[in-house]
């Protein structure tokens, strides 16, 4: 277990092993994922952009323009996605180290870090692991912001870490924000005009790209908000729908909708049922301290907030949905962990209880690493088709300017370098009418799952290929294009 006094070594070297753990299970032989294409394609000046949803930010495509603006490469992408998540990781709990202590910061960054969700999404052009480091700094620089000297940066951090969080997640940002007001409303020494200045400041900063485009797009905040909750399902109060898909897909799958599996294993899942346990307990006891508990209690408010929309307002789950709330929470898991072993009594000796802890973290860790596997493998399958499907298009004749339409279009219209439309689902973006005016001028492909009953009318007299290495099917019309030889 990590001493509270740890040298300045400790978080670096799990800086260090987060990123050799992302090299060794998460970046090899791993194609781009849907929701990666569709981030990726924003500001890929070499295919056209995907359709971008309402709910979504722009945060992680500007987070990857730089990468996708001079290389076509996904391992370089990969590669670079690690090294600044490591840093980000290292940065963000290194924020923490005087407000808890070394130790505590590196082992919280080490108890996140081993996540198999974090260590999978790491290398990832998604945004929540960005959201959550965010989030963690965010909370620190807010908790020293009370202290003189060095007020001035910490808001400057503040509103910076705020922000981003919120360019990377409009409404998690929002959320993030929440607890901060009500300590700034509740607390006398945090309701200074420069303290809520930065907790306003930062999300407005971040929000601002987010509400121009709803204005652009959809007419107002307002319609956006009301598109994205129709995109997202219908968010209301699904008081049962979400805890239960959320609990049912801590081991996979990475998108659980509609979530009817079963629930994992008991062994698999008793770390998430203790974690709210373990996380009021450190509550507890540092509401009986006389200094410090602001701590404790700010990230654990924070992560509930975060929590929120995605345990009770959505009826469907992924497991990268609560990084954030997971990133904060292994703050006031470390604090207790540490000061258990460091206040054994005299008849529990200090190492039978750091034994104890150890023991039970290697049992975590067994099970991440399988789960880490079982995904990693699943998310491979899964985009190793969305290219092979994407190769036989091109050898069926495809090539830019086309079009790519129903299932999978946006991911397998990506690797193809043609646009993508759909015509019914949450991506709709055109209509029957518009592929048939396309189909007249470029080249056309519809993907089709032979498990689905319907065939678009238009498609009907188009021709069928197999995809090789998939279960799909692509009709492609008759003209104005012939297969190559």
């Amino acid at each position: 277990m990590v001493s509270a006094r740890a040298p300045r070594a400790y978080l670096p070297a799990v800086a260090l092993a987060f990123a050799v753990l992302q090299l060794c299970y998460a970046v090899a032989h791993m194609d781009l994922g849907w929701d990666e294409t569709v981030y990726l394609s924003q500001t890929d000046p070499h295919r056209p952009a995907a359709f971008f949803s309402a709910p979504r930010s722009r945060g992680i495509s500007l987070l990857v323009a730089p990468v996708v603006d001079v290389t076509p490469s996904v391992a370089a992408l990969r590669v670079t996605l690690v090294l600044l998540s490591s840093a980000a990781l290292f940065a963000a709990y290194r924020v923490w180290e005087p407000l808890l202590s070394r130790g505590r910061a590196a082992l919280a960054a080490l108890l996140f870090c081993t996540l198999w969700t974090t260590v999978l999404y790491g290398p990832q052009a998604m945004p929540n692991l960005w959201v959550a480091l965010a989030a963690v700094a965010a909370v620190g620089w807010f908790l020293r912001a009370r202290r003189e000297p060095g007020r001035a940066a910490a808001l400057t951090w503040l509103t910076g870490t705020l922000a981003a969080a919120t360019l990377f997640r409009a409404h998690d940002g929002v959320w993030l924000a929440l607890p901060m007001l009500a300590a700034c409303a509740a607390v006398r020494e945090w309701r200074r005009p420069g303290t809520v200045a930065a907790v306003l400041g930062g999300p407005a900063l971040g929000g601002a790209q987010w509400a121009a485009e709803a204005y652009a797009r959809f007419g107002g905040i307002g319609p956006r908000l009301r598109v994205a909750g129709d995109t997202e399902g219908g968010m209301g109060a699904h008081l049962g729908g979400g805890l239960r898909a959320a609990y049912r897909s801590l081991d996979g799958p990475q998108l659980c909708r509609p979530c009817h599996i079963a629930a994992p294993p008991v062994t698999h899942t008793l770390w998430w049922l203790l974690l709210p346990a373990l996380a009021a307990v450190a509550c507890v006891l540092a509401a009986r301290r006389r200094t410090g508990a602001a701590t404790v209690h700010l990230p654990v408010a924070c992560a509930l907030l975060l929590a929120v929309p995605y345990l009770l307002l959505l009826d469907y789950a992924a497991p990268r949905f609560l990084l954030p709330a997971y990133a904060l929470l292994a703050l006031p898991v470390a604090d207790l962990a540490v000061r258990a072993v460091r206040t054994a009594r005299p008849s529990v000796p200090r190492r039978a209880v750091a034994l104890l802890l150890c023991a039970a973290f290697a049992g975590h860790l067994a099970v991440q690493a399988k789960e880490l596997r079982a995904n990693t493998a699943d998310a491979r399958d899964t985009t190793v088709r969305y290219r092979r499907a994407a190769r036989e298009l091109g050898r069926l004749g495809l090539a830019a300017p086309c079009l790519v339409t129903g299932p999978r279009a946006q991911p397998v219209g990506y690797e193809a370098g043609c646009a993508s439309a759909q015509t019914m689902g949450n991506n709709r973006s055109a209509t029957t009418a518009d592929i048939v005016r396309a189909a007249a001028s470029e080249p056309v492909a519809l993907l089709y799952d032979p498990g689905d009953p319907y065939l678009p009318p238009y498609a009907r007299n188009w021709r069928p290929h197999r995809l090789p290495g998939t279960d799909w099917l692509a009709y492609i019309p008759r003209t104005p294009f012939k297969d190559k030889p």
